[in-house]
């Protein structure tokens, strides 16, 4: 699992880890039961505080991303499909809100984007 920070981003920092964390159990590149490095682990690697680690793993656990054992660390969750649905579904109509508010700032109409959307899908 690959995290990468941008120091140009609005986003803080903890959010950016978590959210790329749920991006990578959400995608299956993390499964079940797999271990994630550990806080102290992934502040060194990144160069950042424990405590803004500690906060996306905080973060990650409330939203039953993850759960921790004491003395061996944190690990993905199990998923319920019908949940990990739902958040993908979530995930997909913020991305696509993205989208939209982009086409509208270059005057793309609803069709040209329609027709983009088919050609992307289709591939």
């Amino acid at each position: 699992m690959q995290i990468i920070i941008s120091n140009s981003s609005k986003e803080p920092i903890y959010e950016q880890i978590t959210n790329q964390i749920k991006s990578a159990i959400l995608t299956g590149e993390l499964m079940e039961g797999s271990a994630i490095p550990s806080m102290r682990n992934l502040a060194k690697d990144l160069q950042i505080s424990v405590i803004t680690t500690k906060r996306a793993y905080e973060e990650l656990e409330k939203a039953g991303f993850i759960y921790s054992i004491v003395g061996k660390g944190s690990f993905v969750s199990e998923q319920n499909l019908e949940v990990i649905k739902e958040k993908k579904l979530k995930v997909i109509e913020e991305q696509l809100s993205a989208v939209i508010t982009n086409s509208r700032e270059i005057g793309l109409s609803f069709d040209e984007l329609q027709q983009l959307l088919k050609i992307l899908y289709e591939e």
